[in-house]
């Protein structure tokens, strides 16, 4: 018997982790370890081509853990397993987020050794959101990261989400538009996200429109008939024919035949498009928009734009939607704080900074970001604070999480701030300065000695 689908809802947010955190769980109720702690949401190095990543999702994250509940059936399910003693599945019942949340703006870039968010409150309740955090904030940043270089490739022209039917499953199909709106993405062809998030909903025809018709200027003409400024495919069977049978259709029909734009699938779009802006200027519709898809990424747009090719408007679907060339980012969620005492790991390439910290931009005098500093929390500069309180004492903070035009907004006067080679697409080359305070890197030291002498 096939099992019926399950979808995750608020109910199974406590579920929604490794095994092993709900194990420490329960080893830190049976010991009585009850102080606070600190953690760290960050990455350690930039994959790929990056320059920078977009920091994303993390504020919906952090306001999400703060309805983590264990209902009844969550506690009954637990017991299956075997190994939850009963007074902890009880005390698990009456389980709330007690603890505080600092976290970057939605769309800010961001780079290795600088926290996305950092969380505070008892250890067993900041231990228990490592999967759930890390899992939320990895999908948006991945997928904002790669958005935002469609977007600076496409250089002022509209980039459309194709992406949904090759995405990993349709919760990242759903949150990726969210992580695309932050990026400055015009639309999307996925109608509950892009209903959802405030997204335009947009999108053409299928060649199989076009296929079961016998005549393609028919096709055409019905599909122009029911959508008036509609876009048309052109390339099922041979681009410039099809762009002569839409002239012929103008000229046939005048303003009883309406349509916005043409679709490019295939081909050589470069050549293809200077090709039929020609045909369709010298027909008199120089209105007529030309759209171009099929396996694009940041890459193949930045060759049309560089060629002049008279493209308005971008579909990208699977490099966009998989992050083809860096779906993956060294994201970690680590302790630097436990009873008021600095806490660290000094494995091989794994080491991390000690203490609750704050992250400071510079800029230089013309307003370009010069450089950021990781400091502890404590510490001052004359500078803009990154992380800023979004949960308090367990509740969400009124103005934590702004709407998504805001992101979008202010991921746009962000990225329009960095120096313009962090902008590039192309690999190597520049990389931001992101300097570790004296106070970090002493405390690191004493914690370090404290460790060497236990």
């Amino acid at each position: 018997m096939t099992e019926p689908r399950r979808w995750v809802t608020a109910a199974d947010l406590g579920l929604l982790t490794d095994r092993y955190e709900l194990s420490m769980l329960q080893a830190y109720w049976a010991s009585g370890m009850r102080a606070n702690a600190t953690f760290s949401l960050y990455f350690r190095k930039m994959p790929g081509a990056r320059r920078f990543m977009l920091a994303c999702g993390q504020r919906y994250a952090a306001q999400l853990i703060t309805q983590l509940r264990y209902p009844k059936a969550a506690i009954d399910e637990l017991s299956r397993l075997g190994d939850f003693q009963d007074a902890f599945l009880r005390w698990l019942e009456d389980f709330r987020f007690t603890g505080d949340i600092l976290a970057m703006p939605e769309g800010t870039p961001v780079f290795p050794q600088e926290p996305l968010l950092e969380v505070t409150g008892p250890i067993a309740e900041v231990q228990l959101l490592e999967t759930i955090l890390m899992n939320l904030v990895h999908l948006e940043t991945v997928l904002a990261s790669k958005a935002v270089r469609m977007v600076i490739a496409a250089a002022g022209r509209p980039v459309v989400d194709f992406g949904m039917r090759r995405m990993h499953g349709i919760d990242a199909a759903v949150h990726g538009v969210r992580a695309y709106r932050t990026a400055g993405i015009a639309g999307t062809s996925h109608v509950l996200a892009g209903l959802h998030f405030g997204l335009p909903v947009s999108g053409t025809m299928a060649h199989s429109y076009i296929q079961v018709h016998d005549d393609e200027s028919a096709a055409f003409k019905a599909y122009a008939d029911l959508y008036p400024g509609t876009t048309l495919l052109v390339d099922t069977y041979d681009s410039l024919a099809a762009v002569d049978r839409i002239v012929a259709l103008h000229r046939g029909f005048g303003k009883a035949f309406e349509i916005g734009a043409i679709r490019l699938d295939s081909g050589d779009l470069a050549a293809l498009s200077l090709e039929a802006r020609k045909r369709l200027d010298a027909a008199g519709l120089h209105d007529v928009r030309i759209f171009a898809s099929g396996g694009l990424d940041e890459h193949k747009i930045a060759s049309l734009v560089a060629a002049k090719a008279p493209i308005d408007a971008f579909g990208v679907g699977t490099a966009l939607g998989t992050s083809a060339d860096a779906p993956s980012l060294d994201l970690v969620y680590k302790l630097t704080t436990y009873d008021g005492i600095p806490r660290l790991k000094n494995s091989p390439g794994k080491q991390i900074y000690p203490g609750a910290k704050q992250v400071f931009r510079f800029r230089s005098p013309t307003g370009v970001y010069e450089f950021d500093e990781v400091t502890l929390r404590d510490e001052r500069r004359d500078a803009e604070p990154l992380l800023v309180p979004i949960v308090s004492g367990g509740t969400p903070l009124p103005s934590a999480t702004p709407d998504a035009a805001t992101a979008a907004s202010y991921a746009k006067t962000q990225i329009d701030s960095l120096p313009p080679p962090l902008r590039a697409i192309d690999p190597g080359g520049a990389q931001y300065d992101v300097r570790i305070s004296r106070a970090v890197h002493d405390l690191r030291a004493s914690a370090t000695s404290r460790l060497q002498h236990c």
